[in-house]
């Protein structure tokens, strides 16, 4: 997996865990507070994603949702 898919999948992960109360940006800042994006990849990336249609009006739509279930799945440790 490329360094650009895998901060995307970051990126999804963290938009679809979002409080309620959170914008985006918020959710951008907070990645960049951890060094696990910088603010500028983080909004390079959500930009390509409101392209996709996976983001529209700062909120995931179903195929938001659906690729950050799929980031969810590669992140989840199996026994």
């Amino acid at each position: 997996m490329s360094d650009a898919a895998l901060l995307e999948q970051v990126v999804l992960l963290a938009i679809l865990k979002k409080e309620p109360n959170e914008s985006i940006d918020d959710v951008l800042k907070m990645l960049e507070e951890s060094r696990a994006v910088s603010l500028a990849e983080g909004r390079e990336i959500v930009t390509r994603l409101e392209q996709e249609e996976a983001i529209v009006d700062g909120k995931l739509t179903f195929l938001g949702i659906s690729m950050a279930n799929e980031a969810l799945k590669a992140f989840t440790l199996e026994d």
